[in-house]
């Protein structure tokens, strides 16, 4: 199994910076605008582009949660395997708001819809965008694009794109892995 990097930690640091830059421009101070990370690595992005947008850019108070889509995805009991839930912590609501969720990799748009599923239980958004780190544009099964991308990336079926946290991985970096 070989690995190529595609995103050092510098250029995660600047592409991050740019995604909060975009955020500011469409949702100013955030007043009617909430964050959502996607359970379970779209929390890391999202905690991530919170906190570059208080210490920054100084907008306070953003309302940020964390969505666990485990039961709501289409592949929920098809596998052997025992999914593990994670949790689900949103304490604002999204009736009437601006909600972003965000993701590391968008695939196949399967957990985005999950997620369009799940997010039904706390509200009826305003409006709902996606921001994603990494986009693999042609591995789409569903029509779903994200509003704000970091980097798209070519990559077919065999070959796997892992995005690596300091929080959890111990580094910053985004990789190409082919077995």
């Amino acid at each position: 199994m070989g690995q190529k990097i595609l995103l050092t930690a510098k250029e995660i640091n600047i592409i991050l910076h740019r995604l909060a830059c975009q955020l500011l421009e469409n949702h100013l101070d955030f007043s009617n605008t909430v964050l959502v990370g996607v359970q379970p690595r779209g929390i890391y992005l999202a905690k991530r582009l919170t906190k570059i947008l208080t210490e920054s850019y100084k907008i306070k108070d953003i309302k940020l949660g964390s969505l666990d889509i485990t039961f709501y995805r289409d592949d929920f009991r098809r596998s052997e395997k025992i999914l593990q839930a994670n949790k689900t912590k949103i304490d604002f609501l999204v009736e009437d708001k601006n909600v972003v969720f965000i993701d590391d990799v968008l695939y196949t748009g399967r957990s985005i819809r999950a997620a369009l599923t799940a997010i039904q239980s706390f509200g009826r958004p305003d409006n709902i965008e996606l921001l994603t780190l990494i986009d693999r544009r042609f591995s789409r099964h569903l029509p779903i694009q994200p509003n704000y991308r970091g980097r798209q990336v070519d990559a077919i079926n065999e070959e796997k794109v892992k995005v690596m946290w300091e929080e959890n991985d111990g580094e910053d970096a985004v990789y190409l892995v082919s077995k």
